[in-house]
């Protein structure tokens, strides 16, 4: 398992590890299509929690985990959240179909209500469901099944070797940014004890050789794989893939459950029995939200 990127490069020993790459790709769609049609956070916290137990099975470097869910905290949970208060202070009530005011402005013009900061806190737990679902599936998967999992629901095998190779020289631009780093420090550039603007100037000037070296990199890659021929068959096979297994007919199954549920939640709860407000709020009356579960 890659510590820094959270990207593996070998299959991993654990069940969600074992799994094709056909599986792992059609799971994650399904999770992304059940938190992309809903905004009830009863269904976004059993998400996530299936997600976190997913992501716990697999015993990563939770260092790189723990940042991605700080990033977001303070760029959508703190920032985000404050854009709201401030551009559309009525969200609570256009949202939830109710407004409990405990807070406002000399002006009147910014208020707080309860039903406004349960609406930013179940914005920002819709993205931390969807960061759970990305972290687990980049976790489980490599660009070898990734690709051969894209090229399984008919997407052409071109893009798909793409993706692969996408992900396969994220280590390598590193490992070319850290090298170029350490010859500009030997040559006497400071790069440690300066200002915010002088490193980022200085930051700015390694873009210079790094583009320089990828493309070449790009180049190499190219020939080889035009003397090799790629291109010239209309489908190719997959050195990552393997037949279904137990598991993976276990698993589809479940995922087949979730798509179920997504069309019976889209149909009936969009269209039968629309709710009057987008979003569920515990001490909203179902008389006011329509919400009867």
């Amino acid at each position: 398992m890659n510590n820094r990127f959270l990207i593996n490069y070998t299959p991993g020993s654990t069940p969600l590890h074992k799994l094709n790459g056909t599986t792992k790709v059609i799971g994650f769609i399904a999770i992304t299509v059940a938190i992309i049609a809903t905004f009830d956070f009863r269904i976004m916290l059993a998400i996530f929690l299936l997600c976190m137990a997913g992501v716990a099975s697999m015993k990563p470097n939770w260092k790189p985990i723990a940042f991605m869910f700080g990033f977001l905290i303070v760029t959508n949970g703190i920032i985000g959240s404050l854009m709201v208060f401030l551009l559309t202070p009525e969200s609570g009530l256009t949202k939830t179909g109710m407004e409990t005011i405990f807070w406002q402005s000399a002006g009147g013009k910014l208020y707080l209500s309860w039903e406004l900061l349960w609406y930013a806190w179940a914005m920002f737990f819709k993205r931390v469901a969807s960061l759970s679902s990305a972290i687990l599936f980049i976790l489980s998967i490599t660009p070898s099944e990734l690709a051969a999992g894209l090229n399984s629901i008919k997407m052409p095998y071109k893009i798909c070797t793409i993706v692969s190779l996408a992900f396969r020289t994220i280590p390598d631009i590193a490992r070319d940014f850290t090298d170029i780093k350490n010859s500009m420090m030997m040559r006497g550039v400071e790069l440690e004890n300066v200002s915010l603007g002088k490193k980022l100037k200085q930051y700015i000037m390694m873009l210079v050789p790094l583009l320089m070296s990828s493309f070449a990199k790009v180049e190499n890659i190219s020939n080889s794989m035009d003397l090799r021929s790629y291109g010239k068959c209309k489908g190719r096979t997959w050195y990552s893939e393997h037949p279904a297994t137990k598991n993976d007919k276990i698993a589809r199954v479940f995922i087949a459950l979730i798509f179920a549920w997504w069309i019976f939640y889209v149909v009936f709860f969009k269209h039968i029995h629309a709710p009057a407000v987008d979003f569920w709020c515990p001490w909203v009356p179902k008389e006011i939200s329509g919400y009867w579960f």
